[in-house]
């Protein structure tokens, strides 16, 4: 055959900011360093490979011979490196500022480490808009690559994806390859001798054409049964044997090699899109079931070959409309960076520009991806990774507080659409806490950011549908069950804990704090616990609100007339920070217009997260310090004034003191999500219930003051034990 096609085979190795140590040591024994063991056998073949910025930096600091290897690759011309958005971030999910800056630092970063011209760069999750075009060339890059399915929506021939093509935005060109659907289900999953017939088949169709492999790395050793497959079973070292045989006609190459030697095929102009399951999960769950069920019947056309690629699903941004919290995360990202913004346009000292910078730093870390969506993986299901974006914007807000002159303890109150629903919310913020309040909805308290150890105490999430509960449901008896993951042998169905489907509940309501719940008198624990016994519309009811600032204190007052079964009552609650008591907040609730002389049933809910459940040294315990359970515990206490909550391993300890006793009710909020090695049970935050049963007063009011005290102390006094043999160190040097 005396046609030659062009095959490029690019890489993305991506472990997100938060990641557990072991997972990245495992990826990187499973699948990083053996492939490099088999590429290097092969030097004739070269590769493109893109390695995220938060593995970068993990790889530098815990395997730099790895880092020598891949420089040694890219000497000899047998790797080309991508660049992109330093720490993997979705391009839609952050301002184009921040697109840019990414883009170049990462940039770089990478010619700096290794020492070559970084040209082309790896848009994460594939998710694009048209106006990346100009962002991504203003930042420097020359080309990038997308799916096939992009194309295809934009009407693209499929005989003319066998090439690059030109795209651009306000008359910046940007080079773009598709990446081929077809050789992502072919490698490494079939024979390697079917991808060699296939690209064969379009070389004899089309000659000269330019086919792309763009995918995972991790399907080459961390995926499912991958490692078997492609190391044990040398699916890889059989597939790079296949293509060193047919060098005649098939030649392996980059993308930098091959926009150097060959035109582009035409200009288009790409809809929104990213590659085709991402669409469909970001679809909310009722819609997903819908479309997967049409698809379903399209497929028996004669002529689906045709229709196919008219049928388009969701849109990547309303992930932040389907998941509230991830919303929340995207939004107190924006307020970090519209802050750092105006932050660096406005110091002057050198000092606060060395902060500013380091804020970026952690800004950029905190908009990576995984956290801010959910698919066929944990992503936002997993606390750890929820937790790591709020530490870094935790960390970011405080360094800018200090670049801005804050010194010593102070408070501030403010009000803002801080959450952008078109309604205000107050911010009480301090030297060590902040806080985030939404009168537009239940007046709860939906973030606690703790500065000293750089936690949001109410990172939660609820409990919601998702289109693979039913698969639970049905395989409930008949899948596999491994503590350690897995895959089902029989049918791809593993429940990494036992009775999953007994554990699927949803929420009524926000798993926040200060949610405030009238119930029926009586009501018993598990009524409650299965979300039955609301008499009141104040879970999410709007609440009027106003503020008290002071230079000592400052209050954020919240107040609401509404339903108490046939009877309409005024709630207001009062929630303070003080300079003195820089780690409390005050909460004040009253009650007026109660009916005289009825019982009342009242409780006020708070939720904690980033504190896992199931340790031993991690607990409830009660007001005379008596231990009551681990986090995981249902609870129901007699009356008492105090319950604690302690995470040893965080350093955290939680007390909750009550003015009147108190009956407390906790449970644990765990979702049930699927995972790369099966559907497991995840806790999400442990919920802690104040409530009362009393007789209405005559005057029809009520009062209880709730003290939320949190202790830092020990975490503290562990970084300063860690920190002290540096300065000790630094000290002795100098």
């Amino acid at each position: 055959m005396a046609a030659r096609v062009r095959l490029v085979l690019t890489l993305h190795n991506h472990q997100p900011i938060g990641n557990f140590d072991g997972v990245f040591e495992g990826a990187y024994a499973d699948s990083y360093a053996p492939f490099l063991d088999v590429l290097e056998e092969f030097p004739e073949l070269p590769v493109v490979m893109h390695i995220s910025g938060s593995l970068l930096e993990w790889l530098t600091e815990q395997h730099p011979e790895y880092i020598n290897r891949v420089r040694a690759l890219v000497r000899r011309g047998q790797l080309e490196l991508l660049g992109g958005p330093f720490y993997e971030s979705i391009l839609a999910c952050i301002p184009r500022r921040d697109r840019i800056g990414q883009i170049r630092a990462y940039k770089q970063h990478l010619e700096q480490v290794f020492d070559t011209q970084v040209r082309g760069m790896w848009v994460p999750e594939r998710v694009w808009e048209q106006s990346f075009a100009s962002d991504i060339t203003e930042a420097g890059m020359e080309y990038t690559l997308l799916d096939d399915t992009h194309f295809r929506n934009a009407g693209v021939q499929d005989d003319e994806l066998h090439n690059y093509l030109l795209t651009e935005e306000d008359g910046r060109l940007l080079k773009v390859f598709a990446g081929g659907e077809r050789l992502r289900y072919l490698i490494p999953y079939r024979d390697p001798q079917e991808t060699i017939s296939y690209c064969r088949e379009i070389g004899e169709r089309l000659p000269n054409s330019v086919l792309v492999f763009g995918d995972d790395g991790e399907k080459f050793g961390v995926w499912p049964g991958s490692k078997d497959l492609v190391f044990r079973d040398g699916w890889l070292r059989r597939f790079f044997t296949a293509l060193r045989e047919n060098r005649d006609w098939l030649q392996v190459t980059t993308m930098a090699e091959t926009v150097d030697h060959v035109s582009p095929a035409r200009r288009v102009y790409l809809p929104d899109a990213s590659y085709r399951e991402m669409t469909e999960w970001a679809l909310p769950t009722e819609k997903q079931s819908h479309f997967r069920n049409l698809i379903h019947e399209q497929e028996q056309r004669h002529d689906w070959h045709r229709v196919k690629q008219f049928m388009r699903a969701g849109f990547w941004r309303n992930f932040l409309v389907k998941y509230p919290e991830a919303n929340e995360m995207y939004s107190r990202m924006l307020q970090v960076s519209h802050r750092l913004e105006e932050a660096a346009a406005t110091v002057t000292d050198e000092s606060a520009k060395r902060l500013v910078d380091a804020a970026r730093l952690e800004l950029y870390r905190a908009q990576c991806n995984c956290p801010y969506w959910h698919g066929a993986f944990g992503g936002l299901y997993l606390p750890h990774l929820r937790n790591a974006v709020y530490a870094k914007l935790i960390t970011a807000d405080t360094l800018l507080e200090s670049a801005a002159g804050r010194r010593g303890p102070w408070v501030d109150i403010q009000a803002d659409d801080f959450n952008l629903d078109a309604r205000k919310e107050l911010r009480l913020a301090g030297d060590r806490m902040i806080g985030y309040l939404s009168p537009g909805r239940g007046g709860h308290l939906y973030e606690l950011d703790l500065r000293t150890i750089q936690t949001n105490l109410l990172a939660t999430l609820n409990r919601r549908p998702e289109p693979y509960h039913d698969r639970i449901r049905q395989h409930s008896g008949q899948a596999c069950h491994s503590t350690g993951g897995g895959v089902d042998p029989n049918g791809g169905i593993c429940f990494k804990q036992p009775d999953l489907d007994q554990k699927l509940q949803y929420d009524n309501w926000p798993r926040k704090s200060l949610v405030d719940h009238f119930f029926q008198p009586g009501l018993l624990f598990d009524a409650y616990a299965q979300g039955h016994g609301e008499l009141g519309d104040f879970t999410e009811g709007v609440y009027q609100s106003k503020m008290r600032r002071g230079p000592e204190r400052v209050e954020a007052c919240m107040w609401r007339e509404g339903r108490l079964g046939p009877f309409t009552v005024k709630l207001t609650k009062t929630v303070a920070l003080s300079v003195d008591e820089g780690g409390t907040l005050d909460i004040v609730y009253s009650l007026e217009n109660l009916p005289a002389n009825l019982p009342i049933h009242f409780g006020v809910e708070f939720n904690f997260a980033a504190m896992p459940a199931g340790a031993s040294d991690r607990y409830f315990y009660g007001e005379h310090g008596q231990a009551l359970g681990t986090l995981d515990s249902r609870l129901s206490t007699t009356p008492s004034s105090r319950i604690g909550l302690v995470d040893e391993w965080l350093g955290i300890d939680v007390a909750l003191e009550s003015s009147q006793p108190a009956s407390f009710w906790t449970l644990p909020i765990q979702t049930v999500s699927q995972s790369e090695s099966g559907f497991e049970l995840v806790h999400q935050s442990c919920s802690v219930l104040p409530h009362w049963q009393f007789q209405a007063p005559a005057d029809g009011r009520w009062t209880v003051r709730l003290c939320l005290s949190i202790d830092t102390t020990v975490s503290q006094a562990r970084s300063l034990a860690t920190l002290r043999p540096t300065r000790e160190l630094v000290g002795a040097s100098t």
